[in-house]
This record gives C-alpha cells, structure tokens and sequence, in this order.
C-alpha cells in the first residue's frame, strides 16, 4: 500500500495588526540611538549692502523725466516713480494686473507700445537712463 506524503501545514498568519506593532518595536530602539542634531550658532545678522549698480545715480531721458522728474536717481527709484506714477493714474488693466495700459506720457517710454507687461516694463525704462 503506497502512502501518501503529507505537505506540511504553514502555522497560521499573523493578523496584520500583531505585525505593524511588530514593525514599530524594531524600529523605536533605531530611533532611539540616533544622536540628536547639534546646532549650529545663529551668525550675527549683518543688514544687506545694495549693489552699487542699482544705486548710481542715472540721469533720466527727456521723455522719462516727464513721468519721473529730471534729477539724477538710481535704477529703483525711478522704478518706484513709475509705479507710484502707473497706481495714481490706475493704469494696471483691471483683468490682467500684470499688464501695464500706457498713457500718453508712458506710451512715449514704452516705444509707442499701448500695453506691455510688467516685465517688459522695466528693460523699457533702462533704455531711458544714461
């Protein structure tokens, strides 16, 4: 008579519950042995230097000094004229702020353009400044 083989029979699973709680056991002493972080000293705060060539001071075009006024100023405060000049006279267009509608003074700086953006705004005006 040939006997059959038995196949052994697998323990039984785990519930999945037993084995995350296992899972964590065996990774809290990793954490535990790891060195804490050592921080390092707070630098003294030193207050920023503009760049010297943003504040030279640029004489304004003609057409610029109109909006702007004729005296020499640096790059950013002919920059913040302009902006004072285009948010007084509420000449951001209302759907798109990004986009500048030009005036009859601003239409002169921006090359007879009737909008530009923001951006382009800017490489606009450095053409006027000597």
């Amino acid at each position: 008579m040939a006997t059959a083989k038995k196949t052994p029979v697998a323990a039984p699973a785990k519930p999945a519950a037993a084995v995350k709680a296992a899972a964590v056991k065996t990774a809290a002493p990793a954490k535990a042995a790891a060195k804490p972080a050592v921080k390092k000293a707070a630098a003294p705060a030193v207050p920023r230097k503009p760049n010297a060539a943003f504040m030279k001071a640029m004489t304004p075009s003609a057409v610029l000094a109109a909006v702007v006024g004729a005296d020499p100023l640096p790059r950013t405060e002919v920059t913040k004229k302009v902006w004072d000049y285009i948010k007084k006279l509420d000449l951001q267009d209302p759907a798109n702020r990004r986009m500048i509608n030009a005036d009859d003074k601003l239409k002169a700086v921006f090359g007879g353009k009737a909008q530009v953006s923001m951006f382009e705004m800017t490489k606009l005006i450095s053409d006027h400044l000597k």
